[in-house]
């Protein structure tokens, strides 16, 4: 049986969205872009979200064999991901009223996130075709590093994911950790899960010239690390601002005048999870005398990241969980080293150690001391920056493709 057309549910969060708020980041950047280049292969795309805004038509094209559409779930309006669960019986019949009346038939489902795959095991059996899911994050292994049970993702999430993983005909992992952890802990057969990394787009997310990089930002000569994601607990933004704290206090270079800039989130957010989190960072960031040397930029277009990038000292990502750790891909295709912690698939990102540092999650200390020694030696710091991109090259959009392509033909064989 041929490859001709995909079902791509993405139902919480839009690829269109701007990137860095609480409900975005790098599975709308992972749907986007595998979806853009399956497109390119000839393969017809339907990327099915819920419509939030009535404004944006229902309908928007990425390329010629891929589009957005926008699936009325609940009212027209942003609201908390989980409320969606009350509205996917809805979804899920817009979806099937929209591939009769345009006289479709998909040849699978590739869902992403639990709720799309909620969606995705009803569908499956309706329309007889195979579904391939990807969790993006756990539930389970998000809960493990709570700090308290509001940081906890509700029960309906973990029991519902299990049955989501178990209805797949095929499971894609970002990082072999992960295929070991969903084995584990859902008795999934190994033979169902194929370890399929995120990508990255090596024509946008290239080097430039760090002065020529800060003049377009409109920066001047000062260096900063950067830090860019989620405004989100589960980041550990508020470790890396005291690791600021930290250095701010150490005589010498390198800890006089860094400045750490962080890009995502905004507090006109409707979100009150994440405006909360970042008046909390913001509060940290007064109490600890930082307010010269910490700043929240927002959101920020993609097309600008290659360039803040460019510019940073280094990037850190400090996160207590990242299942696979987009950012730091990005900012190695730009030739900047990366600090992350060692959590979740980072360490696979990263590689063995030459493209940056990895530090326990959680120590402030450590990571001063790591982003003191990146910032005080440029030689070290050119070196990782050009093993970064040549480790970033291994996860090039085209060859992620690839293997999803393998991956479809497979199941429909």
């Amino acid at each position: 049986m041929s490859l001709n057309r995909v079902m791509m549910l993405s139902v919480h969060s839009c690829p269109l969205d701007i990137l860095g708020g609480r409900d975005t980041g790098g599975m709308n950047v992972y749907v986007r872009e595998l979806s853009r280049k399956l497109g390119e292969r000839g393969i017809w795309v339907d990327i099915f979200t819920r419509s939030k805004y009535p404004s944006i038509p229902k309908i928007v094209h990425i390329n010629e064999n891929v589009r957005v559409v926008h699936i009325k779930a609940g009212i027209e309006a942003p609201y908390h991901k989980n409320l969606i669960w009350n509205y996917l019986p809805e979804f899920q019949e817009g979806i099937y009223n929209f591939a009769r009346e345009e006289g479709i038939t998909y040849d699978l489902i590739h869902s992403h996130y639990w709720l799309s795959g909620v969606v995705a095991s009803k569908l499956g059996q309706i329309l007889g075709i195979p579904i391939v899911h990807m969790s993006h994050t756990m539930g389970f292994l998000k809960n493990q590093v709570a700090r308290s049970d509001d940081e906890k993702d509700i029960s309906l999430r973990l029991e519902n994911e299990i049955k989501v993983i178990r209805a797949a005909d095929r499971i894609v992992a970002a990082t072999p950790l992960e295929k070991f952890e969903i084995n584990r802990e859902f008795d999934i057969p190994l033979n169902r899960i194929e370890v399929i990394p995120c990508g990255v787009d090596l024509n946008l997310f290239k080097h430039r010239e760090p002065e020529e990089a800060r003049k377009h930002l409109g920066l001047n000569g000062q260096k900063f690390i950067l830090f860019v994601g989620r405004i989100d607990p589960i980041k550990g933004i508020d470790n890396l601002i005291r690791a600021m704290n930290i250095l701010a206090k150490v005589d010498g270079n390198n800890g006089d005048g860094l400045r750490l800039l962080i890009i995502g989130g905004t507090l006109s957010d409707e979100n009150n999870e994440e405006k909360s989190e970042l008046k909390n960072l913001i509060e940290l960031t007064s109490e600890l005398n930082l307010g010269d040397r910490v700043e929240f930029l927002g959101t920020k277009s993609q097309d600008l990241l290659p360039c803040y990038y460019s510019s940073a000292e280094v990037c850190v990502l400090p996160s207590r969980y990242e299942s696979f750790g987009i950012v730091a891909l990005e900012s190695m295709a730009c030739g900047t080293p990366v600090i992350a912690s060692e959590v979740g698939g980072l360490p696979y990102v990263m590689g063995e150690g030459e493209t940056g540092f990895l530090v326990p999650e959680g120590n402030p200390e450590i990571l001063a001391e790591r982003i003191s020694f990146i910032v005080g030696n440029p030689f070290i710091k050119e070196k990782f920056g050009r093993e970064a991109v040549k480790q970033a090259e291994r996860f090039e959009w085209s060859l992620i493709a690839d293997k999803v392509v393998n991956l479809y033909s497979q199941l429909l064989s």
